[in-house]
C-alpha cells in the first residue's frame, strides 16, 4: 500500500511539472499569437492604404481608357470642354464624308458684290499730261477703261434736333392754344431718340456686349457719352413695351400642337436660377424659374399641355407631365451613341442601334410630307433592345435601359410630319443666353435677367418672321419706318 501511495505522489509531481511545463508553453505561444496579431493589425492597415492608392490610380487611369465626355459624344455644353475636345470638335463631325471636294461644287450659284446704278458721288481719276510727249491732256478726248465702286461708312456722329414748342394766342379771344403734351416737371430738356436706345438694347440682348463695353463704342465710334443708368432704364422700358406681345406669344404657344421645350442654368443675383424655353416654328417664349421641375411647366401652361405634342430631351421632369404625345430628341440619343463607340469599338450593339436612328431621319427626310408607318421601326428597335448586355461596361445597360423606357416617343416623328426628330430648335433658342453669360458672368439683378428673357423671345420671334432683331426692337420704341412685330392670330 505505501508503494502505490508513493507512486501516486511522485506521478502527481510529475504531472505538476508537466502543467508548469505547458503553461510556460502556452504562454509563450499567447505572446507569439498576440505579436502576430499585432503584425496582421498592421499589415491590413497597409493594404488598406495600398487598395486606395491603387483605387486612386485606378479612376486616373481611367481618363486615359474611356473617352472623355464633350459636345460631340455627349450632352456637356461647349463651354466646359477642354482645349483638346474643342480642337477636335471644330475638325471633326457625326456627318459622313459625300466623297465630294471641298468647296463650291459644280452648279452652285455664286454671290458677288453687285455695282449700284446710283452712287451717292462720282470721282473721276483723269492723267494730267501725256507720258510719251509731256503734253497737256487738259481738252483731250477722254474714253471710259473700267469702273470700280468703293463702299464705306460716314463718319458717325450725333445729329441733335431742336423742337422748338409755340403756345399760340388767338387773336379774337386772347386764348393760349398748345398742339403739343405739356411738359412734365422736372424732366430733362436733353433726351435720345429710338434710335439710340434701340441702337443700346440691340447691343445688350443681341450682341450680348456688357454695359461697359456698349458705353466704350458709343464714345469711341458715336462721340455719345451714356451712362450705364440710362441704358438699363433703356432696357427695363422695351420691356415694359414687349409685355402685351410676349402675353400674346405665351398664349399664341399654349395654343399650338407641337412645342419644344428645353432648360439650362442660369446664375441671376448671387444665385442659380433655371432659363426655359418653349417654342414653335412660329414663337419662342424664355422665362426665368427657380428650378428644372415639371411644377414650372405646369405653374406657367396649365391644362393646355394636355393639348401639346412635347419635343425635349429625356430630363425626367418632362415625362412627370401628362402631354397629349411625345417626342424625344434623337440628338442626344446620337450623341450618346457616339460615346459608346468610342468606349468600346469592339462590340457593334451601338452602332447598330446609331444606324437604325439615323435610317429612320433619312426616310422622313426623304418624304417629309407623308405619314411613315412607326411600328417596323419598333419591332427593329426591339430586337436590339433585346439583346443581352451583359459584359459590356455600365454606361451600355444605362443607355439600354432609358431607351426601353422612352421607346414609345422615339419614332412619333414619323408619323406627324409636324414633329420634328430632335429639339435643336429648342436648344439653339436657349444658346443665346449661355453666350450672354459667358460675356458677363451674371445677372445682376432678377429684373435685368427677366428682361434679356422677354427681349430675347420678342427677337427669336421676330426672326422668325422675317424681320431682323433691330427691327423689332426699333418697333418697341415706336419708330415709324419699322415694322411692328407681327404675331399672327
Amino acid at each position: 500500500m505505501k508503494e502505490i501511495v508513493t507512486d501516486i505522489a511522485d506521478v502527481l509531481k510529475s504531472m505538476n511539472e508537466k502543467l508548469g511545463s505547458m503553461q510556460k508553453t502556452i504562454d509563450s505561444q499567447h505572446d507569439t499569437i498576440c505579436n502576430l496579431n499585432r503584425n496582421i493589425n498592421k499589415l491590413n492597415v497597409e493594404v488598406s492604404k495600398r487598395n486606395a492608392i491603387i483605387e486612386d490610380l485606378r479612376k486616373r487611369l481611367a481618363k486615359y481608357e474611356t473617352p472623355d465626355k464633350n459636345s460631340n459624344n455627349s450632352s456637356t455644353p461647349p463651354s466646359k470642354e477642354k482645349i483638346q475636345d474643342e480642337v477636335v470638335r471644330r475638325t471633326k463631325t457625326l456627318r459622313k464624308t459625300s466623297g465630294r471636294k471641298p468647296g463650291g461644287q459644280a452648279g452652285h450659284k455664286g454671290c458677288t458684290l453687285l455695282k449700284t446704278d446710283s452712287p451717292d458721288s462720282v470721282e473721276n481719276i483723269i492723267p494730267n499730261y501725256c507720258n510719251e510727249c509731256g503734253n497737256s491732256l487738259e481738252d483731250s478726248e477722254l474714253v471710259m477703261d473700267y469702273v470700280t465702286q468703293v463702299i464705306s461708312l460716314p463718319e458717325m456722329k450725333p445729329i441733335v434736333k431742336e423742337i422748338r414748342h409755340y403756345v399760340a394766342i388767338c387773336s379774337k379771344c386772347g386764348a393760349r392754344i398748345q398742339s403739343h403734351v405739356a411738359r412734365k416737371r422736372g424732366a430733362n430738356a436733353v433726351v435720345y431718340d429710338a434710335s439710340v436706345k434701340s441702337l443700346v438694347v440691340y447691343l445688350s440682348v443681341v450682341q450680348f456686349l456688357p454695359y461697359g463695353r456698349i458705353a466704350d463704342f458709343l464714345l469711341e465710334v458715336c462721340n455719345l457719352s451714356i451712362s450705364e443708368g440710362s441704358m438699363v432704364n433703356w432696357i427695363n422700358e422695351a420691356k415694359t413695351k414687349a409685355k402685351p406681345a410676349i402675353d400674346k406669344i405665351k398664349k399664341l404657344i399654349m395654343q399650338s400642337k407641337v412645342v419644344g421645350f428645353d432648360e439650362s442654368g442660369c446664375y441671376c443675383n448671387k444665385r442659380l436660377d433655371w432659363a426655359w424655353i418653349a417654342q414653335t416654328v412660329y414663337f419662342t417664349l424664355l422665362f426665368r424659374a427657380g428650378g428644372r421641375s415639371s411644377k414650372e411647366l405646369e405653374s406657367r401652361f396649365g391644362d393646355s399641355l394636355e393639348r401639346m405634342i412635347a419635343v425635349t430631351d429625356r430630363h425626367s421632369a418632362y415625362f412627370a407631365l401628362h402631354f397629349l404625345n411625345h417626342q424625344v430628341c434623337l440628338a442626344h440619343i446620337l450623341r450618346e451613341l457616339q460615346y459608346l463607340n468610342e468606349l468600346d469599338t469592339t462590340q457593334q450593339w451601338s452602332g447598330e442601334v446609331e444606324k437604325l436612328l439615323k435610317e429612320a431621319i433619312h426616310e422622313m427626310n426623304t418624304r417629309p410630307n407623308e405619314y411613315i408607318e412607326k411600328e417596323p421601326w419598333l419591332e427593329k428597335l426591339d430586337a436590339l433592345l433585346k439583346k443581352n448586355l451583359e459584359g459590356f461596361k455600365e454606361q451600355f445597360q444605362r443607355l439600354k435601359n432609358g431607351l426601353i423606357k422612352c421607346r414609345d416617343y422615339i419614332f412619333n416623328f414619323l408619323e406627324d410630319p409636324l414633329i420634328p426628330s430632335d429639339n435643336n430648335a429648342s436648344e439653339r433658342g436657349i444658346r443665346k443666353l449661355k453666350i450672354k453669360l459667358k460675356n458677363s458672368g451674371t445677372f445682376r439683378s432678377d429684373l435685368g435677367a427677366d428682361a434679356f428673357f422677354d427681349l430675347h423671345s420678342i427677337i427669336e420671334t421676330a426672326k422668325k418672321h422675317k424681320q431682323t432683331p433691330f427691327e423689332a426692337i426699333r418697333a418697341l420704341f415706336g419708330a415709324t419706318d419699322s415694322p411692328a412685330v407681327p404675331i399672327a392670330e
